[in-house]
């Protein structure tokens, strides 16, 4: 019973019936443990060996135990990559996974298959559970998502985490065969590359920046604070004839109790920063919802610091 324990304790207590008759386990061992409760079923043929609620990693071993040859898939597998803490996840929710596809799953309650023909290059069989392999999951994710907001925060919290880089991101997409975005996940990465850390970041650069020709800002520029301590300056904009600098600071803090009080609070400083300072802080409201009123104050502020230029409309600005 040595191989069933540490099947076991490398399977989070989970074990499929073949794994146990494979390591020697006969069949009336399996009915007895099942009997005396010491093994529980969770799907047909896989058990676990408490009788108690599981836990998100059981979940998941259960699923690719029940559909192997399987991997975690989407959401899943980035769950599994990133391990436990460094976000709030929904254990309610179901586990994904992605099977070879030739195979014809099994539809079973709480488990989400996607069959791929990639599916042997883009798996790594050998992690504990086995999943589909970072890069993969992010392109895959961000390509499925069902709007364009979700898909650069698939993106951008990837490259936020230190897991992957754009150009590997990019480079991986370029290898890929079918992808329903291609050419928008690729510009979407170019502007990661350049710096764009958040949904928040890239609706900034293409919707306020870009959109209505404000000169291009630095990203992600090192600074110091008042104690001596690094930070990153989200976007610096630096002129030269005359001198001039601006900073723009992108608040992602989301509130439901108090988000239109602390809009209202960002716009109000918007407007002071048209005379009191050279930093401004902008929020979801004025880079989504009224992009084109922020890039024409925006334009005041450069203005009045020495840019000679002047803001473009854009096709929102007529509607």
């Amino acid at each position: 019973m040595e191989e069933i324990r540490h099947l076991l304790s490398i399977q989070d207590g989970v074990i499929a019936r073949r794994q146990a008759l494979a390591a020697g386990c006969p069949p009336t061992t399996i009915r007895r443990l099942l009997r005396r409760r010491e093994w529980v079923t969770v799907h047909p043929g896989v058990y676990v060996d408490h009788t108690g609620p599981l836990t998100w990693r059981q979940r998941a071993w259960a699923a690719v135990l029940f559909h192997w040859p399987a991997a975690l898939d989407g959401r899943s597998a980035l769950r599994a990559h990133e391990g436990p803490g460094r976000r709030q996840h929904d254990d309610r929710g179901p586990i994904e996974v992605v099977v070879a596809h030739a195979r014809r799953p099994v539809a079973v309650e709480g488990i989400r298959v996607r069959r791929s023909r990639r599916f042997d290059e883009a798996v790594q069989l050998d992690l504990h559970p086995p999943r589909q392999r970072y890069d993969d999951a992010v392109i895959e994710l961000a390509d499925r998502s069902p709007d364009e907001l979700r898909a650069i925060a698939v993106l951008a919290d990837a490259c936020g985490s230190r897991r992957t880089t754009a150009l590997r991101l990019q480079q991986q997409l370029a290898a890929m065969g079918r992808v329903t975005r291609r050419s928008w996940l690729t510009a979407v990465l170019a502007d990661v590359a350049e710096g764009t850390c958040s949904v928040l970041e890239h609706g900034y650069l293409t919707r306020v920046e870009r959109a209505h020709g404000l000169p291009r800002g630095l990203r992600q520029v090192a600074a110091r604070d008042g104690a001596g301590r690094r930070m990153y300056r989200d976007v610096l904009y630096v002129g030269r004839r005359p001198p001039w600098r601006q900073i723009v600071e992108l608040d992602g803090r989301l509130d439901h109790d108090s988000s239109a009080a602390r809009d209202r609070d960002l716009e109000r400083d918007l407007d002071a920063a048209l005379e009191l300072t050279d930093t401004v802080r902008l929020g979801y409201g004025q880079v989504f919802a009224r992009s084109c009123s922020t890039a024409a104050k925006l334009g005041i502020l450069f203005q009045q610091r020495g840019w000679q230029g002047a803001p473009t409309t854009c096709p929102r600005c007529q509607s």
